[in-house]
């Protein structure tokens, strides 16, 4: 959980760098806000684009080997940042960078719903998305303030530890497909083929993909039917990119919940983008007090992300079926409304407690959906589904900073005030975020039914 978590970290550390490093690299590079964005942008749309066909792998080839390379080259990327003399050059790193980051959602999913059991799997995801949390920290906090001495150290400080990273992948054992291989609990060591297999043979594989998830068995002890046109009857194993995607597109819970997850990672973006530029704008603080403000929304962000996977795991254990659900609607909400007040008040103090509700909300909603998505769908599928919720919202993402960057300096006149007013109208995708969960509720039971009718 520790590696994976640091993988998600190396992404949001990146992303938060550049917002935190906006001052230095406009008076360096002679930029403005719209160009901020487009440095963020362009490495979410390659990332994107990438993602697609990394979720194909994760589900064909060896997992822990295509993240090791993949973090190896991110950190060469990385260093390669801190060298450029030119906005153009600055660009080009960052299209490289993207190909680079988009290996971790596909990959990261991937090994998780192998090596975990269904019913921690929310608790699982708050920990590992904790890491993507303490990395957009360590963007903001520590990256940030040496970026006030050097935007090009930041760059190099922030590398280094991802060739430590690689090698921690590399090392990490290949999970067993299908969920044969997961760790039990009190388990001193992996399961791995050579050790299930002598066992039991394939039986034991077979089995552990007709085992239920929590949420099936509930499902099919509240005698929920499935959607029969929905149940797969060929190997999803086998299934192209087109059609596996086509199949991921129909389950209409999936639709919802990779909809309301890009306008929460839309806003998100905004955040890290130009978060820091906002709080010393809108409540008159140093760079050093930003950063200190901006760590307090962190450790909200925190408590809301351990919490919220542990909430939707105990609903479920409870016989809620649509407990990660509710769990994340309500979260959603919760940012949407904590933030208005939060961005009405010019005092640093009356935000505080606002701010602090409203990341927690916004994370909160992760760890269940994630587990969520694993129970409505094959999981011969859970690379390339995540591959293309990973590409859906990383357009959110790389869309967001040109859009904040852009009504900004267009909208409202790149004037004193005009990011409190981009923030406040960008609201309104966070809101529809939990509109959608809340829609979501009435076809997620019928959606767990049809993934296991699917497996048996």
């Amino acid at each position: 959980m520790l590696v994976l978590g640091g993988v998600l970290a190396l992404s949001s550390a990146d992303s938060a760098t550049v917002g935190a490093a906006a001052t230095p690299l406009r008076g360096a590079l002679h930029i403005d806000n719209s160009d901020i964005g487009l440095l963020v942008a362009v490495n979410a749309v390659v990332a994107a684009i990438a993602s697609v066909p990394f979720g194909v792998l994760a589900d064909r080839i060896r997992r822990t080997t295509t993240l090791g390379l993949s973090i190896v080259l991110w950190g060469a990327c990385m260093i390669w940042s801190a060298t450029v003399s030119s906005f153009g050059m600055l660009l080009l790193t960052r299209l490289a960078l993207g190909i680079a980051t988009a290996s971790a959602g596909p990959v990261v999913a991937s090994m998780i719903g192998d090596w975990f059991a269904s019913a921690e799997r929310g608790k699982v995801w708050s920990y590992v998305l904790t890491g993507e949390l303490l990395g957009a920290g360590v963007g903001f906090a520590v990256t940030g303030d040496i970026a006030a001495l050097s935007w090009r150290a930041s760059f190099v400080i922030l590398a280094l530890p991802a060739f430590y990273l690689a090698w921690l992948v590399l090392k990490l054992p290949e999970p067993v497909r299908g969920g044969a291989g997961i760790i039990p609990p009190g388990a001193d060591e992996f399961p791995t083929k050579e050790t299930i297999e002598p066992v039991a043979g394939e039986d034991v594989a077979a089995e552990a993909e007709l085992e239920e998830t929590d949420a099936q068995r509930v499902s099919r002890e509240k005698g929920i039917s499935p959607h029969t046109g929905g149940i797969l009857t060929d190997d999803p194993a086998e299934m192209g990119l087109r059609a596996a995607t086509r199949y991921v597109m129909s389950i209409r819970t999936n639709v919802a919940m990779i909809v309301s997850s890009a306008l929460c990672y839309f806003y998100l973006a905004g955040i890290q983008t130009f978060g820091a530029e906002l709080v010393h704008q809108q409540y008159g603080l140093n760079q050093a007090l930003a950063n200190a403000l901006m760590l307090a929304l962190g450790a909200g962000a925190v408590i809301g992300v351990l919490l919220g996977g542990r909430i939707g795991d105990a609903l479920l254990r409870r016989g809620m079926l649509n407990g990660r659900l509710l769990v994340a609607a309500i979260s959603a909400a919760m940012a949407a409304g904590c933030f208005v007040p939060a961005l009405l008040t010019h005092h640093p103090m009356r935000a505080l407690p606002y701010l602090v509700l409203a990341s927690f909300g916004l994370s909160a909603q992760n760890p269940p959906l994630n587990a969520a998505r694993l129970d409505i769908m094959p999981a011969a599928l859970w690379g390339r589904a995540e591959g293309v919720r990973t590409f859906l919202r990383t357009s959110a993402q790389a869309l967001a900073p040109v859009a904040f960057g852009a009504m900004s300096d267009i909208v409202f006149g790149n004037r004193h005030g005009s990011l409190h007013w981009t923030f406040l109208v960008m609201l309104l995708p966070l809101a529809l975020a939990s509109l959608f969960l809340f829609r979501a509720m009435a076809s997620y039971p019928k959606d767990v039914a049809t993934a296991a009718a699917s497996a048996a």
